[in-house]
């Protein structure tokens, strides 16, 4: 008998929502539950593509608009085979940020159509879930090292917040809104609550194609 493939649950929100301290917590609370998980991160910056990435990000190179969106979109595709093959291996991936993060922050600089910056990433696996970690951007900027990074500015960050609020409107993906500004542990405790939900639903449903 195969094994029950893995969950795809991905975390998207704001900077400084909490995501990768979440992630890094639900992993943990997972594995310690008898699931085998892991954690991911979008950009992958230990890649080729990922260190220009990190170096656009960290302020330390300029790269042209959609140039920058289409290697966040490569970034992705690239770890596709290694993500496929985990879930068939029957392991729950935790991801921090996912394609609903590039089109939400590419569709927050004038000039680029939600469409557009969706198509480089059609067919990517869909996630299973995502838990969007509500914080509005004027709690998000009180939390420690907001603005080191290029987009860290709260004009910007509230386009963005604009934009996941239109791609959650979008019935083919399984968005659940977590309220961020409780505390780390209730937090916790919520996405922990709907990630064993689905992980106990999806029996041998096969994965499916994000916006196909």
């Amino acid at each position: 008998m195969a094994c029950k493939r893995g969950a795809l649950i991905v975390l998207e929100g704001v900077d400084k929502a909490g995501k990768t301290t979440q992630c890094s917590q639900l992993v943990r609370t997972l594995q310690q539950k008898g699931h085998p998980a892991e954690m991911m991160r979008f950009p992958d910056r230990t890649t080729t593509i990922g260190q220009l990435i990190s170096a656009y990000l960290e302020k330390r190179s300029d790269l042209e608009d959609h140039t920058v969106h289409l290697l966040f979109s490569a970034n992705r595709w690239e770890m596709v085979p290694l993500m496929k093959k985990k879930l068939e291996q029957g392991i729950t991936l935790v991801v921090d940020r996912y394609a609903f993060s590039g089109v939400a922050f590419t569709g927050a600089k004038p000039g680029f159509s939600l469409e557009w910056c969706m198509n480089p990433d059609v067919g990517l696996p869909k996630p299973d879930l995502v838990m969007f970690l509500q914080l509005s951007p004027a709690a998000a900027a009180q939390r420690g090292q907001f603005g080191e990074e290029r987009y860290e500015t709260g004009g910007f960050q509230r386009a963005v917040q604009q934009r996941f609020e239109q791609l959650m409107k979008d019935k083919t993906v399984n968005w659940q809104v977590i309220d961020a500004s409780q505390s780390v542990q209730e937090v916790h405790e919520d996405i922990t609550t709907k990630s064993l939900n689905i992980m106990n639903s999806i029996d041998n449903q096969p994965l499916g194609e994000l916006w196909k």
